[in-house]
């Protein structure tokens, strides 16, 4: 898949907002600790980074975590948060050491098993809820190409891994399915998706409030 950026100027995947808050200094401080442990070279400091939001930022979900959490400090100081909120701080964590990073989505179907009954006939059908989910690409000094990095936390059946060349996402879309793979790399994170943070009590309520897709 051929990914499109948003905006022309590199400058834009650099920007501190409320969201993506690198001033902020939780995640200054953040970044200092993974670079100290990291050494030179924004390759090796990336790859920390996504480690450290990925293994040690549970999913909510994973963890039985009630708490939304949406700005970047706020999900490494509470270390909690579904996919939009990590890719917030992997983000943040990208930018506040100069790498451009931007925010990728894709369109997931739960997928269950079901009989000759069905609609779908028998085995795999497209019928469970979709649901936005988020990740982040990133363009590393001397590269020409982005990479997209998915922090959401492994588990059975989920591993994803640092890799620039060969993807490996947390979920690869099936087509089949419904399922798709937004090409746009967004400067900032999509605004359904934050909306669906903010608005939300909880993460049960969240659950109720998650984009099923993104406006064209």
């Amino acid at each position: 898949m051929e990914l499109i950026q948003e905006h022309a100027d590199l400058s834009a995947y650099l920007v501190a907002d409320d969201v993506v808050d690198h001033d902020h200094p939780t995640v200054r401080e953040t970044a200092a600790a993974l670079r100290a442990a990291a050494g030179a070279g924004a390759h090796a400091y990336a790859e920390a980074a996504f480690e450290f939001v990925r293994d040690t930022v549970p999913h909510s979900a994973d963890s039985g975590d009630l708490r939304v959490s949406w700005r970047a400090s706020d999900v490494l100081a509470t270390r909690n948060g579904i996919c939009y909120a990590k890719s917030h701080a992997l983000a943040a964590l990208l930018r506040a050491e100069g790498i451009p990073t931007a925010f990728c989505y894709q369109r997931l179907v739960d997928e269950h098993e079901c009989g000759d009954s069905c609609s779908g006939g028998a085995g795999a059908c497209p019928g469970g809820p979709a649901a936005v989910h988020g990740l982040v690409a990133v363009l590393l000094p001397g590269r020409d190409a982005w990479a997209r990095l998915d922090p959401r936390g492994n588990k059975p059946g989920v591993d994803a891994r640092f890799s620039l060349d060969e993807e490996r996402l947390a979920f690869p879309v099936r087509p089949e399915l419904g399922e798709v793979d937004y090409p746009v790399l967004h400067a900032d994170p999509h605004p359904p998706t934050v909306r669906a943070l903010r608005n939300s009590a909880d993460r049960l309520a969240l659950w109720a409030n998650l984009p099923t897709a993104l406006p064209a």
